[in-house]
């Protein structure tokens, strides 16, 4: 019968080292010579179940000590650590970090550990700048970013308003001549003048794709997965794209980009915006935002769009002598993940942050398809009215789990009485008492904080316990 072998040579090695044993020692207690031990310690051979069963009962070793339980966990949070954009590419493949692992267990240790506090550094560092720009005094901290970050921290911090593109959409709106509904007009218009031909294809046929246009036959294919407001949107930006896309990119080339993947990025997100521009031409939505409050779920019914295209273009009214009211939007998932930030005068990230865990955009998720509506304080007084609801996504199958977002549609409170949700709020108990991030807020007694604030001493006594888990002086 064939032995079962097992290549232990490190963990043998650490158990002689942890007895205090020497080579020739251990060999002669387990009955064989110190060059086959040698052999053993550097797995150039197997240990046999007569030898671990040797080992066992003269050293007492427990048999899990040398089959190498506590491995697993060390390569699975190696893998982690070396699939770090910053660590990409260091190691040949998987079997390295085994071989790690194996070798030097405690060395493992030490590198999650350090990478543990690298993490935590950046985060600490990161904060810490957040709150130095709020005081007036920006800093200079160097980060490698990606092409998405740059495009979004230049988005997030600009007005969100492209005269050159919104003039452009209304233009092609008025020569559409689409009446009552934009999407048909949209489609006749791609076949007249480029032979583009819009078809919708089944899941089956699009298992990957929300949309694919084939160059050769002329065909733009759209996914059974969209709803119609999102069909709209897609062809939308096909019509942009080739009836203006030289401003569009001249557009993109303005914001001095570093890489040509940020200028994409930017091209994207820019043909975006016209594509709600031509679904919501400015004079048009400008005055029936107006007259119906801004009533998110009105002007989505009006013009064929979905709840968070409609918060989108709120954001962008921001033209001189037909403004509308200062919105701004941030969208996230249920586990806290941003996807965008913008804003009619960019985000207002040190008046408001964000990152309050009391924002209705967190409580939303607990209420699919419901508005919420608040009125928030900040700590310096200032207050917000505060517009939340979740985002439907792609349509799923069954088996599938989908995308949840949820959006937050922000407003300064001085404007709130122009809008049905200020004029309908009703809080006896007065504004939501919110801050624009846990690490930045100094607020005592916050039931919901979940971190201590970078700016004050944790308060530890053994005496007193507050009502937060991070007491803080």
């Amino acid at each position: 019968m064939a032995e079962n072998k097992i290549f232990a040579g490190p963990r043998v090695r650490r158990i002689r080292n942890g007895l205090g044993l020497t080579q020739t020692a251990m060999a002669q207690a387990l009955g064989i010579s110190p060059s086959y031990l040698n052999l053993i310690e550097r797995n150039g051979r197997p240990l046999t179940v007569q030898l671990i069963l040797r080992l066992a009962q003269v050293y007492k070793v427990d048999l899990a000590d040398l089959e190498g339980a506590e491995r697993q966990g060390s390569v699975s949070e190696l893998k982690a650590i070396f699939s770090d954009p910053l660590l990409a590419g260091e190691v040949a493949g998987e079997q390295e970090l085994v071989e790690i692992a194996e070798a030097a267990p405690n060395a493992a240790a030490g590198i999650a550990k350090l990478y543990r506090a690298y993490r935590e550094s950046q985060a600490r560092l990161s904060d810490l700048a957040d709150l130095l720009a709020r005081e007036g005094r920006p800093t200079r901290v160097l980060e490698a970013r990606l092409p998405i970050d740059e495009v979004q921290e230049v988005f997030e911090n600009r007005p969100n308003y492209v005269a050159a593109l919104d003039s452009a959409a209304e233009r092609l709106h008025a020569a559409l001549e689409p009446g009552d509904d934009l999407y048909p007009a949209v489609k006749s218009w791609l076949k007249r003048e480029h032979d583009l031909v819009v078809r919708v294809l089944p899941v089956a046929t699009m298992p990957n794709w929300r949309r694919r246009f084939d160059r050769h036959s002329r065909r733009l294919f759209l996914s059974e997965r969209l709803s119609s407001a999102d069909r709209l949107r897609e062809v939308a930006m096909e019509a942009v794209g080739l009836a203006f896309g030289a401003a569009i990119d001249a557009e993109a080339e303005s914001f001095g980009f570093s890489s040509d993947e940020a200028r994409r990025l930017a091209r994207f997100e820019l043909t975006r915006y016209a594509a709600h521009a031509l679904v919501m031409p400015y004079g048009a939505f400008q005055g029936a935002a107006v007259r119906a409050g801004f009533d998110v779920e009105v002007l989505a019914a009006r013009f064929g769009a979905s709840f968070e295209q409609v918060a989108n273009r709120l954001t962008t009214l921001g033209r001189a002598g037909a403004p509308g009211l200062p919105f701004f939007m941030l969208e996230v998932d249920n586990a806290g993940n941003r996807f965008r930030r913008a804003g009619a005068r960019g985000f207002p990230h040190q008046r408001f942050g964000g990152g309050c865990p009391k924002l209705p955009i967190h409580s939303a998720f607990a209420h699919p398809g419901e508005v919420l509506v608040e009125r928030a304080q900040m700590p310096d007084g200032a207050e917000f009215l505060l517009v939340a609801r979740t985002l439907e996504g792609l349509r799923s199958g069954f088996g599938e789990r989908p995308r949840r977002t949820a959006l937050l549609l922000g407003l300064d409170a001085a404007h709130a009485g122009e809008t049905v949700y200020g004029r309908a709020l009703a809080a006896p108990g007065g504004p939501v008492a919110i801050g624009p991030a846990c690490r930045l807020c100094e607020r005592q007694a916050c039931l919901a904080r979940a971190e201590p604030p970078l700016t004050r001493p944790l308060g530890l006594d053994e005496m007193v316990t507050g009502l937060s888990a991070f007491d803080f002086q």
